[in-house]
């Protein structure tokens, strides 16, 4: 069944919440100021079904300037819009701010209500109709219909519903496969229940039972329950609003402005890219970091506007922007959001997110704007590719763009099909994850680059590790590093033995002099037994430092004439074998042997004893049974 989102508009005492009562019979005043006071301070809330079976949720807003911010976090989600005029005051200061607001957001459809009509004559209806027609002209509400009515006698209502039937029917069914997204605009404890939470379901959709994140602050519940139209679901979908129970939060956890997905999906960002128009009637031109209000969804946090293509923005001009937040939010590309002048508090401009995952660029870079352009114009594959090529050494998944773009995951895999087509981006995981060509061309010159590097400093050392390789490379993810190590083994331009990355073209060659000391370590170490010669001693016997000394053990240990007991010690593979033999002639015949025994058994120290036994254990000769060694697989 389809759902929309119907929102009113419009200037303080213009009869919006008493049309909204008519409409439904519920009174969105809910609080006792309001009562009192005989205006709407919050948002307030309401539903009905249409008669052609379409569901509305109905979101009435304050109409006084001093709750132009509450009026925001309600009006994100708004599908169809009644602006709301009072046929015997016309318009009115709210009502231009709200349709700039309305025009901002782009909301897509609606109608004028002139209400109040029993207070005035017929020729004064006709005049107000023409005042208003008159000033929607250039607005996406310009030739809907403007009806007259009367929320006391009921005069006009029955044109109005089948007014807002037929628009509806227009609308465009919100997609429920996105990620599911849900600014919170009031959070409240009900009894017996615990703490519940009101909001629009702008994508995807949510069931009991879901988990989920409350961010920026990342806390993490339940949903244990869910209302839609006062009636209880299983789940809220896009388009939908929703009362949503949730289990292990605190009412304390949460406030208006935060949003809601499912656990793990989102990152809150401090910066975001976007397109700014400013309005035609702004008080003044923006200038360059200039604090502003921003607002997204339901909150409202304090910015600057960082302008990267002009040094200030004239009333009525357009012009790409970084948004660099004071706290952060999350933000879907393509939200329509509103900027309002820190002070005096006016609404000035508004514009579309391009870019959540972004960093900060630099001002009148080229390169930078027209990737912006792309984002902003560019097809599904240019803006897929775009945001594949930003993600460098790391690449992006599927997942990450299927959270930030405004396309299904159908869309995105199919923009993703046709770019590897093109040989324009490459799968690093079996097209669940993405890197661009020219990314990847970088990135194995980048590592070419340090492996001749290290072969240039230390040519007697075999190859580097891999993760002293991975290190030297800032910003790659295992994913891309793992795709790429396969890569370049595959392409045999490099040599994977065991943990050691080598060029394929290097080779340890050895002067004369490094062969011969090489020779002489060998000796030292054959002739030393099962008592290895102290690094220090060799160190000083041969003149040599501990880094030359160390390629030249490891060398030989690739020669398997050197076998690497622990850190710094080493024994002769002959040494070592007849060690082996020892103690598996002991065990045969002794079942089990201490450490105590075993040193005593090779003559040796226990600094070199207990290394060996470790050594036999790793190498699944002996198995530790306490403070004993017995043979692996002896009975």
């Amino acid at each position: 069944m389809k759902q929309i989102i119907l929102g009113t508009a419009g200037h303080i005492d213009h009869g919006k919440t008493e049309l909204i009562k008519y409409l439904t019979g519920i009174d969105t005043d809910r609080l006792k100021e309001e009562k009192e006071r005989g205006i709407t301070i919050e948002l307030g809330f309401a539903f009905m079904k249409l008669e052609n079976g379409i569901n509305a949720g109905i979101i009435d807003v304050p109409g006084h300037e001093k709750f132009v911010k509450n009026m925001l976090a309600g009006a994100g989600g708004i599908d169809l819009v009644l602006l709301v005029i009072a046929a015997d005051e016309g318009v009115m200061p709210q009502t231009r701010e709200h349709l700039a607001i309305c025009e901002l957001l782009k909301i897509k459809t609606g109608l004028v209500v002139l209400t109040k009509k029993d207070l005035v004559d017929e020729e004064w209806v006709q005049m107000v109709s023409e005042d208003v027609t008159s000033f929607l002209k250039g607005t996406f509400l310009e030739g809907k219909p403007v009806i007259p009515v009367s929320s006391k006698t009921g005069e006009g209502i029955d044109t109005l519903k089948k007014a807002v039937e037929k628009l509806a029917e227009e609308v465009e069914a919100k997609k429920a496969d996105g990620p599911f997204l849900y600014p919170i605009d009031r959070v409240f404890i009900m009894k017996g229940f615990g703490t519940v939470v009101t909001g629009t379901v702008v994508s995807g959709r949510v069931r009991v039972d879901d988990k989920i994140e409350v961010l920026p602050r990342g806390i993490e519940g339940k949903i244990r329950g869910i209302q839609v139209h006062n009636q209880s679901s299983q789940e809220a979908v896009a388009g939908q609003r929703a009362a949503i129970n949730l289990q292990g939060i605190e009412k304390s956890d949460i406030r208006r402005g935060e949003v809601m997905g499912h656990a793990g999906k989102f990152k809150p960002s401090y910066i975001l890219d976007a397109s700014l128009n400013l309005l035609p009637d702004a008080p003044h031109p923006l200038k360059n970091r200039q604090r502003i209000r921003f607002h997204l969804g339901s909150c409202e946090i304090m910015a600057r506007t960082v302008l990267l293509d002009k040094e200030e923005l004239k009333p009525g001009e357009q012009s790409f922007v970084q948004i660099r937040l004071e706290r952060p939010t999350v933000a879907l590309t393509g939200d329509n959001y509103v900027i309002r002048s820190y002070s005096p508090m006016v609404t000035i401009g508004g514009g579309e997110i391009l870019n959540v995952l972004t960093h900060k660029h630099k001002r009148f870079d080229q390169k930078t704007l027209d990737e912006l352009k792309t984002l902003k114009e560019g097809s599904s594959e240019d803006v897929v590719e775009s945001h594949v090529l930003s993600s460098g050494f790391k690449g992006i998944g599927l997942e990450d763009l299927f959270v930030i773009l405004p396309l299904d995951k159908k869309g995105i895999e199919k923009a993703a099909s046709q770019l590897i087509s093109e040989k324009k981006i490459i799968s690093i995981q079996d097209k669940k994850s993405f890197m661009h060509i020219d990314i990847f061309e970088k990135l194995k010159e980048k590592l070419k680059g340090e492996l001749e590097s290290f072969h240039k400093k230390s040519p007697l050392r075999p190859g580097m590790s891999k993760e002293e390789l991975k290190s030297r490379v800032s910003m790659i993810s295992d994913r891309a590093y793992s795709y790429m190590i396969e890569r370049l083994k595959i392409e045999k331009v490099i040599v994977l033995d065991k943990d050691q990355i080598r060029l394929s073209s290097h080779k340890v060659t050895l002067g004369k002099e490094q062969e011969e000391l090489k020779e002489k370590i060998e000796k030292e170490y054959l002739a030393a037994g099962s008592m290895p010669p102290n690094t220090e001693d060799l160190l000083k016997k041969f003149s040599i430092n501990e880094k030359r000394f160390m390629e030249l053990a490891s060398l030989l240990s690739k020669e398997e004439r050197l076998v690497k007991v622990k850190d710094r010690i080493f024994f002769h593979w002959e040494s070592l074998s007849k060690a082996e033999k020892f103690l598996t002639d002991f065990l045969l015949k002794n079942k089990e042997i201490t450490a105590a025994e075993f040193r005593d058994l090779l003559n040796i120290s226990r600094k070199f004893a207990i290394p060996l036994l470790e050594y036999f254990d790793a190498k699944k000769i002996t198995l530790r049974v306490g403070d004993k060694r017995v043979l692996r697989g002896q009975s």
